[in-house]
């Protein structure tokens, strides 16, 4: 069982870095840069790593690609469509295909509604013209 409050160990934290280097793209790098940038807030990814990638998606119990379909529909009933970038070319990376990307979409979009679901096609379509995948 994991601590909630204990520090992420070296093993969490080298299996967090490989996992993000496995994720490798256009997208990804643009996020990383975007709190260095700016000066502002620039703590968020440092928690993010530590808190998402190196806590939970390091986890046993569920594959990447079952933790990109869950956080997928999650993000997408959220909205979330920067995020939405960056984690549809995750999937990508964790095995999924463009056309069960758009079937995630075209389901969530009877759970979750149609507008959260245009929002997730435009965000799978900035990251997707981004890396060079679709025209």
């Amino acid at each position: 069982m994991h601590e909630p409050n204990a520090k992420i160990t070296d093993e969490q934290r080298e299996a967090a870095l490989a996992l993000l280097r496995s994720f490798d793209s256009q997208v990804m790098r643009e996020a990383a840069e975007g709190g260095a940038k700016t000066g502002f807030a620039q703590e968020i990814g440092p928690i993010a790593f530590e808190n998402v990638f190196a806590r939970l998606w390091t986890r046993p119990g569920l594959d990447k690609r079952a933790r990109s379909l869950l956080t997928l529909g999650i993000l997408i009933g959220l909205r979330s469509e920067d995020e939405l970038q960056i984690h549809m070319m995750i999937a990508l990376a964790n095995g999924l295909t463009m056309q069960e990307l758009e079937e995630v979409i075209y389901h969530a979009s009877g759970y979750a509604g149609f507008p959260a679901a245009n929002s997730a096609r435009r965000a799978a379509v900035t990251a997707f013209r981004k890396e060079g995948l679709i025209d």
